[in-house]
């Protein structure tokens, strides 16, 4: 094993959407990467390449977060190729909008281990990998997951997402001896979101844009933000108040 003098970002589920996005972007503050993604081996070798050709190590890595000898395996990988970590980023969710009389017990395991168990998983794995020097775990939330209110769809996923609230804080709190800081961002509607309503519908008028869930990451990982531990930033334009 060969420790990197960079460092290094994991971004799960980063084969499309707000994953890639992040990816790219993120890159490009000096990381070295490691994109996961559970199904999408096409585009993100597509991704990879991307990332490459803009100068930054990349290793992709196939995994199920949800089954603890897979994300075993996927940090091995980390370990043996960097060394290091010194970014997490829980960005897995599935979401199926299936009205809750009529979930099926897949529909279920699909949003709740894709959220919730995964950030678990993912998170606790990942420990022995950040440096003595601390780094950052940024969770992605969902604009009500701090409130427990009726759902009428995606029941596994509305859970999973409250799930991620409470391990963001429980986590913050013993991790920040470590100077590990544990924050979540709770989007509403994002520019690619399932279901997205017509924008007249939007409090703000439109969604929310990746590149401003971007800055709020450039935040969480600022000097500035050294001492915010377990907080839960939503950035929904008005949605869900």
């Amino acid at each position: 094993m060969k420790r990197s003098t960079q460092p290094v970002a994991l971004i799960t589920g980063a084969s499309q959407g707000l994953g890639a996005y992040l990816a790219k972007e993120i890159s490009q503050l000096g990381y070295a990467m490691v994109l996961h993604h559970r199904s999408g081996a096409a585009r993100t070798a597509r991704l990879a390449r991307e990332i490459r050709n803009l100068g930054s190590p990349v290793l992709v890595v196939r995994a199920d977060l949800s089954l603890p000898d897979s994300v075993d395996r996927l940090f091995r990988e980390i370990r043996h190729r960097f060394g290091r970590l010194d970014l997490l980023i829980n960005n897995t969710g599935t979401y199926r909008p299936t009205p809750l009389l009529r979930t099926r017990a897949d529909d279920w395991f699909a949003g709740l281990h894709s959220t919730c168990t995964a950030t678990f998983l993912a998170t606790q794995a990942s420990l022995p990998l950040f440096p003595k020097s601390g780094g950052r775990i940024i969770n992605m939330g969902d604009s009500a997951a701090d409130r427990l209110t009726p759902r009428q769809r995606a029941p596994g996923y509305h859970v999973g997402k409250i799930g991620v609230t409470l391990l963001t804080r429980s986590f913050a709190a013993q991790l920040i001896s470590r100077k590990i800081t544990v924050n979540q961002i709770s989007p509403g509607y994002l520019q690619n979101s399932v279901d997205l309503p017509p924008s007249k519908k939007l409090p703000s008028g439109r969604p929310i844009s990746f590149s401003e869930l971007f800055a709020a990451v450039l935040y969480l990982l600022s000097p500035e933000a050294s001492q915010l531990t377990g907080n839960n930033l939503t950035l929904s334009g008005g949605w869900n108040l």
